[in-house]
């Protein structure tokens, strides 16, 4: 297991170590480098629940990398919650994920944080087709 200074340290090693030297890749989604704030939930052996506020800092349909506090073990089945206002009902949307359940496939421990590879229990919706035609129409110009 390796072990990294800081955040900062661990993502120039992933992005300037050759690939030769890294295990191959076989992904089947693109990971977007996006900073995303989560809520990580997750149950210890003796069922009692903890909260932490964390970061996403890139997520794929298939899964996500996220930097945390607290050390999870490996194969930890952890929730993932993406803070966002309440949004009712729009008419021909689908509803966007919020809530994930996901599980650790792999732990990098940092000075003061940890990196947990998850890979989520379901893969998130990459339908492209949000909406059908006939819902929804074009807004027409008044001009």
């Amino acid at each position: 297991m390796r072990y990294f200074r800081d955040v900062k340290t661990f993502l120039w090693w992933i992005n300037n170590v050759p690939r030769t030297l890294l295990k191959k890749e076989e992904r089947k989604w693109a990971r977007l480098q996006l900073a995303i704030p989560v809520f990580v939930r997750t149950n210890d052996g003796s069922g009692k629940e903890s909260l932490e506020f964390a970061t996403a800092i890139n997520i794929s349909p298939g899964g996500a990398l996220v930097v945390v506090r607290r050390s999870l073990p490996k194969s930890s089945l952890v929730s993932l919650e993406i803070p966002s206002a309440p949004i009712g009902p729009i008419n021909g949307l689908k509803t966007p994920s919020r809530i994930m359940q996901a599980k650790a496939v792999w732990v990098t421990h940092l000075d003061d944080y940890h990196l947990l590879g998850l890979r989520f229990s379901r893969p998130l919706s990459t339908d492209s087709t949000a909406a059908s035609g006939r819902q929804l129409r074009k807004a027409g110009s008044a001009v």
